[in-house]
């Protein structure tokens, strides 16, 4: 196993380095930086002052050397100015004679992610911000959605081809084949708008002391997450994942209750109760393990579409921004936390199987 995990950490190193490489190297083109130079600058600025701005701050070096100076591997650009000063990437403000000196690496290694050209502010504080918003979001995701799906999916196997098992696995089936995008407004329409929906209806009746049932944005969440404002966004997401994992765990119950030591035990006597919860279930839900570990990655990138949707500022939010406003630094420090997250769950999702299947432990 330490073996294992040893590669495993070499691969992710590896992985990592060509992920954000590739992210780098295609943030980095010349129109991209021009759009930098120009929000930066002035949009009126011409080709040569567009060329001045960025040598003058460490854009016209070797495509490798700025990727080493981002990763913290090769020392930061300098410029000498004419009154002696010197700026540079790991000097604030302007550096003068007599001030500490400063440092010569300043990149991923050393914790600098840079700051931000939207926010202003330093990027490794804005993504733990945004991370922990988005965390909130997904916990409550996970909350519903995971045992929502095991119990559909183990309701649906426990008897393969029963009415229920047919209307469970259909109700499965939509639920993942429509987007966040459509569910989203689709549950906004049902349940938080004043004119359709179930909100109108309610409000006639008397059963609800505002005009919606619940509200549409989830701006407020942020500082205080409500049933009213937090319930949408987290069923939007849930819905779509929950169909997947339940079809997933409903393949995995189905052929273990087909196995030979379920029909020893049913020919013993066994109550179906006992063989399902002593016997089936166990053995059901190894498979359903990869595929809910799996869930987070997509979360961290599904809530692009949500919080978006939902105006909730959480890291998908701010990926949007970066990306649209050519945030170079944030978006290449979205894209480290997207990568780590990735590979992180991946190991941990291959570990808890070796642990949870015996077969491939002995193996």
């Amino acid at each position: 196993m330490f073996a294992f995990i040893l590669r495993r950490f070499g691969v992710m190193a590896l992985t990592a380095l060509c992920v954000t490489f590739i992210v780098f190297f295609m943030t980095n083109l010349q129109p991209n930086l021009e759009k930098v130079a120009k929000s930066e600058g002035s949009v009126r600025m011409t080709d040569a002052e567009v060329a001045s701005w960025l040598s003058n701050n460490g854009y016209d070096r070797p495509m490798l050397v700025r990727y080493g100076e981002w990763l913290g591997l090769v020392p930061g650009w300098t410029r000498t100015l004419e009154d002696g000063g010197m700026r540079g990437r790991c000097i604030d403000g302007i550096w003068r004679s007599g001030d500490p000196e400063p440092p010569g690496f300043c990149g991923l290694l050393q914790g600098d992610f840079g700051t931000s050209t939207v926010f202003k502010a330093d990027v490794g504080g804005v993504i733990a911000e945004r991370l922990a918003l988005t965390g909130k979001l997904m916990f409550w995701v996970m909350v519903v959605m995971v045992p929502s799906a095991l119990l559909v999916g183990v309701l649906a196997g426990m008897r393969e081809g029963s009415r229920t098992d047919r209307s469970l696995s259909t109700a499965s089936i939509i639920t993942t084949a429509t987007p966040e995008y459509v569910s989203g407004v689709v549950l906004v329409v049902l349940f938080a708008s004043s004119t359709a929906g179930l909100s109108p209806l309610f409000a006639e009746w008397g059963w609800i002391d505002g005009r919606t049932i619940l509200k549409g944005s989830a701006a407020s969440a942020a500082e205080d997450a409500t049933l009213e404002n937090f319930t949408l966004p987290v069923l939007t997401m849930a819905l779509y994942g929950m169909g997947y994992i339940a079809r997933m765990t409903r393949a995995s119950m189905a052929e273990v209750m087909t196995a030979q030591y379920i029909r020893t035990a049913r020919l013993k006597g066994v109550s179906f109760r006992n063989i399902v919860l002593k016997h089936a279930l166990r053995n059901a839900l190894i498979a359903p393990f990869t595929v809910i570990m799996l869930q987070f990655p997509w979360l961290l990138t599904g809530v692009v579409i949500v919080e978006t949707l939902f105006n909730y500022k959480g890291f998908g939010w701010t990926l949007v921004q970066a990306a649209s406003n050519n945030d170079v630094e944030l978006l290449l420090s979205c894209s480290v936390v997207a990568v780590i997250v990735v590979l992180v769950t991946q190991l941990i999702s291959d570990i808890g199987y070796v642990f949870l299947n015996p077969r491939i432990r002995i193996a």
